[in-house]
């Protein structure tokens, strides 16, 4: 095997196109693109124009509703809890609120309320005090004896 002998394999490489370089080229003069107009010049894209006729995006049927100003929640799972808990960090015998949250920078803003999901395993009783919970860390803090408090 020699450094010489290495070569692509068929049809791996093409050459490129070069459009301008004169009219034995094939691609003189206007490089393909017909003359003068909209569609001749650099920088443009017409995307989406049908030539007057409605586009395909405005014929299609729209379905559902889009909330223009939906809410949202800063999120926390209660493995997340639990880790904090066991580095001192929340006092789990006191009542866990939003205020307690973001003053010691666990969530940096509550936004339209503060949502606690379910990943990760918790391990203390505590009672917490929430604009939003979900049913698994739900569960997981009544099973232990603790205490949701909704908003």
């Amino acid at each position: 095997m020699r450094l010489s002998a290495l070569a692509d394999n068929v049809g791996a490489t093409k050459k490129s196109k070069r459009v301008g370089r004169g009219p034995g080229s094939g691609l003189g003069k206007t490089a393909g693109r017909g003359i003068k107009g909209q569609k001749s010049r650099s920088g443009v894209a017409i995307n989406a124009y049908e030539g007057g006729q409605m586009p395909l995006y405005m014929r299609l049927p729209k379905r559902g509703f889009n909330n223009p100003n939906p809410k949202k929640y800063a999120e926390i799972n209660v493995g997340c809890i639990q880790t904090f808990i066991d580095k001192g960090r929340i006092d789990g015998k006191s009542e866990i609120t939003e205020e307690v949250l973001v003053n010691l920078g666990i969530i940096r803003r509550k936004w339209d309320g503060v949502r606690v999901l379910g990943k990760g395993d918790l391990k203390t009783k505590i009672n917490i005090s929430v604009t939003g919970i979900s049913k698994k860390a739900q569960d997981a803090i009544e099973r232990l004896g603790g205490k949701v408090t909704l908003l």
